[in-house]
């Protein structure tokens, strides 16, 4: 298993970028990497991607020297592991909201002792035939691997204290679209409602001393969040394709 860079900077409470990408294409995760990002999230939630497809993406991302991440689809331990086994250094999961998915999110993506993560001989560990032994690389994939569930429900904001308290958590991201519409807001997340939730939830999570994530669609946005402590700022692949087209276009006039 490599270094897992994106969480090491974060432990250092330095800011990390990088997007979430439904494509099932490694092109696209290699020219991100390539571009400079700090991780690329693959998206197995809202995308046809395969657990074969996952591990072509892995290499890509490993090629281009980019952290590979991945947003699954459900809090399925088998399905997990599957991420992880090919590769995958982190997991982020949509529509955490109580202690106990949490709780089986993180037994899922950690070895014994701090979940139940089975062993393979797989390309996480270099099927064994790397320079450690299994319990020098269980010892370091349970230090590297992230675990950030997604704040985006009413339930969960309303959980939130006890959330903050489940061990093995890196931090949470929060998801504003669905939020805003779990609050019964559905035409987005711009309503002070919803922006004040948010406000009190990143506090919250600051002080809890845990990483702070949520989206980002511009540079200058992406600042200003990591002015007030969000360090894990994505954008999605599609946004930053159509940002830059619309500047490029500009040329036209």
């Amino acid at each position: 298993m490599k270094q897992n860079i994106v969480k090491t900077r974060l432990k250092n409470n330095q800011p990390v970028l990088g997007v979430l990408a439904n494509s099932t294409d490694p092109t696209v995760a290699e020219l991100c990497g390539f571009s400079g990002l700090d991780f690329y999230m693959i998206d197995g939630e809202h995308s046809p991607v395969t657990t074969v497809q996952v591990q072509e993406i892995v290499r890509a991302c490993e090629v281009s020297g980019i952290t590979p991440l991945a947003r699954v689809r459900s809090n399925d331990p088998k399905l997990i592991l599957q991420y992880l086994d090919a590769g995958v250094m982190g997991i982020m999961m949509p529509g955490v909201s109580t202690v106990s998915e949490a709780e089986a999110l993180v037994r899922a993506v950690k070895y014994p002792p701090y979940g139940t993560r089975g062993f393979g001989f797989v390309r996480a560990c270099d099927y064994l035939q790397g320079t450690m032994s299994q319990g020098e690389y269980v010892t370091f994939a349970n230090e590297q691997t992230l675990v950030l569930p997604q704040i985006e429900s009413k339930e969960a904001v309303e959980n939130l204290d006890d959330l903050l308290a489940v061990e093995g958590i890196d931090g949470f991201v929060i998801g504003p679209r669905d939020l805003a519409m779990s609050m019964g807001y559905y035409d987005g997340p711009g309503h002070d409602e919803v922006k004040r939730t948010i406000a009190g939830v990143v506090e919250k999570i600051k002080q809890a001393g845990l990483v702070v994530g949520t989206v980002a669609t511009s540079g200058d946005q992406a600042k200003a969040l990591i002015d007030r402590g969000v360090l894990f700022c994505l954008n999605t692949f599609s946004g930053l394709l159509k940002s830059a087209a619309s500047d490029f276009m500009k040329g036209r006039g």
